[in-house]
């Protein structure tokens, strides 16, 4: 593993991510881009982009990205069912935690909402645990209550990940803007704006409503997703001819 030109000092870490873009450099079970050495090259483009930080999914991913890309990593293990109202599945124990965290990731992300772990911890055994391993915690909430009570049992950083995702929040289209701004009003940590942020007027507009950082995935690592929004719209449509 290659150490991480970012101390994992939080003042030091959260400095060099304000007001700036993470890219979620992560892709489902199947699809073709599910491939690490393809990872590390949208992790390598969005390095190029302008980047303040990349998200991958998976220690070997993690690892990989890490020791390609001169950025701070934010990690997280998905394992369970994804789909909406399932349970806890973002780093969902301490021992995936631990694991992202060996892996180099200099933030550690997971579901912070109130359904129960699958190892019975709590959240503020997770956020210990990844502490005294040396790196910061991202809470994935859905709910301002959930945000909360995250910053409270000593996340680092608040993501809106989770809202339309999981049971009690709102399933909108685009990104949940209100709990931005409820939770950058309420909390004294970082907020970050995640989830359905399909293009630059809403980043910065996340932004104007309090977030410390956004976090963009679909809408710039994921061409197969992108090739079916398209596909989709045009499909069936008859040419005007001239």
């Amino acid at each position: 593993m290659t150490a991480s030109p970012y101390p994992r000092d939080p003042k030091t870490l959260l400095d060099a991510l304000a007001g700036r873009l993470i890219v979620s450099c992560q892709a489902p079970p199947g699809d073709p881009m599910r491939d690490t050495a393809a990872l590390v090259l949208l992790a390598r483009c969005a390095h190029a982009g302008g980047a303040a930080a990349i998200r991958a999914n998976e220690p070997e991913a993690v690892a990989a990205i890490r020791s390609e890309v001169d950025l701070p990593v934010v990690g997280l293990w998905k394992d369970g069912d994804t789909g909406v109202d399932t349970g806890v599945y973002i780093t969902p124990t301490v021992r995936h935690a631990l694991a992202v965290a060996e892996a180099g990731a200099d933030v550690v992300a997971a579901d912070a909402t109130d359904r129960p772990r699958p190892d019975g911890s709590t959240f503020a055994e997770l956020v210990a645990a990844v502490h005294a391993a040396g790196a910061l915690v991202m809470a994935d909430v859905a709910t301002h209550a959930e945000g909360l009570a995250a910053a409270a049992q000593g996340a680092d950083l608040i993501s809106t990940t989770l809202s339309g995702y999981a049971p009690g929040s709102p399933r909108e289209a685009g990104p949940d803007l209100g709990l931005v701004a409820s939770l950058a009003a309420a909390v004294s940590v970082p907020v970050v704006a995640e989830g359905r942020l399909h293009t630059p007027e809403q980043a910065t507009e996340a932004l104007a409503r309090g977030a410390h950082s956004v976090v963009v995935g679909t809408a710039i690592t994921a061409p197969t997703a992108l090739t079916r929004r398209f596909a989709e719209a045009v499909e069936g449509r008859t040419p005007r001819r001239p």
